[in-house]
């Protein structure tokens, strides 16, 4: 399956409104579905072609059938992403950057790119080897913010986090070790917020490159959270420092 597809209602329209010179075509079912419709008409006001397909067709494209009956295929250019440096060129004190230390679930990494998007986190960060990368079900799952949020993947996360610090974003760690809660911290910007994968958390170093670490309070009997549930907490509670919500 190729990285370089599209799928499902939402994340093809989004794909349409925000990255239309990244889409090469868009196949679809024929039928009178609204949504569908509307997109079909997105996509003719912005001079794409279209091309009608099978629903096993959409399938084998796109190796899902959670498509909903649409499929945008990109161009082999479409991954442009901005690299880090360029990104923290011109970096604000309300800036929010979140760094995923090998979430390698791409539900996951998309669930957090949604969330990103919602309180308006400038870049997600991950390391190239060991993490899940920009797939189809990340873009599906992200309901719009694969296409919306920078997902920069770095060959070496310790050099990231340096780049980082040097531009003056402090970072903040989750570990369930830590003795600080969040919510004890008084924040200051700009942050970025460090989580570690599934399983094993942060790697040691991760840990040790992180201004300070903070913990979720815990009061029931599971021992942690989802990744993405976890960031989503956290980046709400960060935006909500930084910004006075």
């Amino acid at each position: 399956m190729s990285d370089l597809y599209v799928y499902g209602l939402h994340a093809v329209k989004k794909a349409l409104q925000l990255s239309i010179d990244d889409c090469q075509c868009l196949f679809c079912v024929d039928g009178k579905n609204p949504r569908l419709q509307q997109l079909v008409s997105l996509a003719n006001q912005k001079g794409l072609r279209i091309e009608k397909r099978q629903r096993d067709e959409l399938t084998s494209l796109c190796g899902s059938d959670k498509h909903q009956g649409c499929v945008v295929s990109l161009h082999a250019s479409a991954h442009h992403a901005v690299s880090l440096s360029e990104l923290l060129q011109s970096v604000a004190s309300d800036d929010v950057f979140l760094v995923l230390d090998g979430v390698q679930d791409p539900h996951n990494l998309g669930a957090c790119l949604r969330t990103s998007d919602a309180v308006g986190v400038r870049a997600v960060i991950v390391p190239r080897d060991r993490a899940s990368g920009l797939t189809p079900v990340v873009r599906k799952v992200s309901a719009g913010g694969a296409e919306s949020v920078p997902l920069i993947t770095v060959t070496n996360l310790s050099r990231a986090l340096n780049e980082l610090k040097d531009a003056g974003v402090w970072l903040v760690g989750t570990t369930g070790a830590a003795h600080t809660t969040l919510y004890d911290e008084k924040l200051k910007g700009p942050v970025a917020l460090v989580m570690g994968g599934e399983g094993d958390g942060m790697r040691r170093k991760t840990a040790e490159a992180c201004d300070f670490l903070v913990r979720l309070p815990m009061l029931g009997s599971v021992e942690s959270l989802n990744v993405s549930v976890a960031a989503g907490v956290c980046l709400y509670e960060i935006s909500r420092q930084l910004r006075n919500w």
